[in-house]
């Protein structure tokens, strides 16, 4: 059976991306193209081109996980930057991602582990209390 739920652990530089599933879950990664330019390629190109390369990065960066996403039905971002917000801030202008429910969540730096357990519970619907 398909995974219909994603939580992706997002920052600027890479997202893991966990599908909601029996056991095992699976985590592939995405890395961003931003971060690899020297501070020579800086000096010599000047701010605002290396500005203008960045912003590209992140629009293709962007443009990977919402190629992904589109596979889901419900969607958590979660991580340490702003990230999430602004990948969400463009989901939410398309169109395309209006029957698809994205939540974001903060959350710290974490392992393949810690990933897994929390895309689990979020995911996981609380038990109800036992009658007695």
């Amino acid at each position: 059976m398909k995974a219909t739920k994603l939580g992706i652990w997002m920052d600027h530089e890479r997202a893991y991306l966990t599908e909601f599933t029996s056991e095992p879950m699976k985590t592939t990664t995405i890395e961003s193209m931003s971060g690899n330019g020297s501070e020579e390629e800086s000096n010599f190109r000047g701010e605002n081109r290396l500005h203008t390369k960045e912003q590209h990065q992140q629009a293709e960066y962007f443009k990977k996980l919402t190629q992904e996403i589109q596979k889901y039905r419900e969607v958590v971002l979660f991580g340490p930057t702003d990230a999430k917000r602004e990948l969400f801030n463009t989901l939410r202008s398309n169109h395309a991602f209006e029957g698809i429910t994205i939540k974001v969540e903060q959350a710290d730096k974490m392992t393949k582990n810690q990933l897994q357990a929390f895309v689990r519970k979020h995911f996981t619907p609380p038990s109800l209390p036992r009658s007695g």
